[in-house]
């Protein structure tokens, strides 16, 4: 029999004894225990295999491939914003066209004896008028006709034309369709005078011929809405005077990567409205136009109108 199992038989039989015999015993076995050969052996052990493990050199962190800065450009969506009012839909004409017949049927009357000399041509016309309004307003068979000499009905009409012509009253109007709008030109800042007009640049990237914004990269230390400018000024000359509308760019576009170890390209565009003058493209540019959102649709490749289209107005 060992030595620790003989002290462990030991202890065990003087554990059933008393109690002051117990906390001895239990002192001298764990003593014994302690001082042991085989303890100190196993002690031994396990601290030379904590040391060991101390002084080994913690694993190194993988590293990954620095990547590389992105590639930065600036565009602009040069604006002309309408020139003209749109034509009213006819949900709108016949929503005011109901307001005006309950203003005219609530409105008290127009005292036009205060305003105007009894018997003059300016009521002659004041009433002629009224007439024609009320007509518009409650249709034809409102307005009860008067009794009056036609002779004198004929003169009144003709003395309210003559007046209308000296100032100036019954001129033509500027047609709202513009020339350039049934010729097709595109160039022409004065076509679709109702929509919103966006410039596009024409030119050559990757071999082919591209619709897109005026756009350009940007210099190291410059500001992007200063970049933005500077690439406008070259692209499509000086003859223009433009506002950009602020130095916070409205969109970002990631045009898609053909090659995976070029860096990643980012374009911001900005805002910018065009005040006079008219595009001149610089040599390299192809042709310009001046399109509606619906145009520039049918111009530019999916990817890229499915960037930009969010950023164009519907009107």
């Amino acid at each position: 029999m060992s030595r620790i199992e003989a002290l462990a038989k030991f202890g065990a039989s003087v554990f059933t004894g008393r109690g002051e015999d117990v906390q001895t015993t239990s002192y001298f076995f764990s003593y014994t225990v302690r001082h042991s050969p085989l303890c100190r052996t196993l002690a031994t052990e396990a601290q030379a295999s904590m040391s060991a493990s101390t002084s080994s050199p913690p694993p190194q962190p993988t590293t990954s491939k620095k990547s590389l800065k992105p590639r930065l450009s600036t565009a602009i969506i040069l604006n002309r914003s309408p020139i003209i009012t749109r034509s009213r839909t006819p949900f709108e004409q016949a929503y005011y066209a109901y307001q005006a017949r309950i203003r005219r049927a609530l409105h008290q009357p127009f005292p036009y004896d205060f305003y105007f000399k009894q018997g003059s041509l300016l009521e002659t016309r004041f009433n002629l008028e009224e007439k024609e309004r009320e007509k518009a307003a409650f249709g034809p068979g409102f307005v009860q006709e008067e009794w009056q000499d036609p002779a004198k009905a004929e003169a009144d009409k003709a003395a309210v034309k003559v007046l209308a012509q000296q100032e100036g009253e019954g001129e033509p109007l500027t047609p709202r369709v513009h020339p350039s709008d049934t010729s097709g030109d595109t160039k022409s800042l004065d076509r679709a005078g109702e929509r919103n007009l966006y410039l596009l640049l024409k030119s050559t990237e990757g071999g082919k011929d591209v619709w897109r914004f005026p756009q350009g990269g940007v210099d190291k230390s410059e500001f992007l809405h200063q970049a933005a400018h500077k690439q406008l000024l070259a692209q499509c000359g000086e003859t223009m005077d433009t506002w950009i509308v602020s130095r916070n760019p409205i969109g970002v576009y990631k045009p898609t990567q053909t090659d995976a170890n070029a860096p990643e390209h980012v374009v911001f565009f900005y805002k910018g409205h065009i005040m006079a003058g008219q595009a001149a493209p610089a040599e390299g540019i192809q042709d310009f136009a001046w399109l509606t959102k619906e145009e520039i649709e049918k111009q530019v490749d999916k990817t890229y109108w499915e960037n930009v289209k969010d950023m164009l107005s519907d009107f």
